[in-house]
């Protein structure tokens, strides 16, 4: 594990604990993590002032939503077009996540579609926005590792 000035062994471990289970009280993280109660709250808290903890959410499975086909898709864009096509994804039920990288494509986007048809359509539409120069999708077969921390 990566050190950081700022956490030490048990913050990294109550992090893991709540990206594991953000619902897990803190009396169980204590046990795990040989503090008090009281110490691991303030620790929490610590981590969301400092904003290493930025909110907690719910992790849902697309398949059980109805969403089979899961992508993870490059967008290659000519660079005056970047940010209308970003809001336009951003729009996008179906994109999930939306990143700029420096890699082989300018934009990454996970999206979730109902089945390879919709997912199809998806990417067919997305390449028709003004400045889409190419869209490279990789369709999640199967998922080995999905770590929070």
């Amino acid at each position: 594990m990566t050190q950081n000035p700022i956490l030490d062994d048990k913050d990294w471990t109550i992090l893991k604990l709540l990206a594991t289970n953000a619902r897990m009280p803190y009396t169980e993280i204590a046990k795990k993590v040989g503090l008090s109660d009281v110490a691991v709250i303030k620790r929490v808290r610590k981590l969301e002032n400092a904003g290493v903890i930025r909110g907690y959410t719910v992790v849902v499975d697309p398949s059980k939503l109805g969403f089979r086909s899961v992508s993870i898709t490059g967008v290659d864009v000519e660079p005056e077009h970047l940010f209308d096509v970003v809001s336009k994804l951003r729009e996008l039920d179906c994109v999930k996540y939306l990143a700029m990288t420096s890699g082989d494509h300018s934009l990454m986007a996970i999206i979730w579609a109902r089945d390879g048809a919709d997912m199809a359509r998806i990417h067919e539409a997305i390449a028709k926005l003004p400045g889409v120069k190419r869209v490279c999708p990789a369709v999640v077969l199967e998922v080995f590792k999905d770590e929070k921390v």
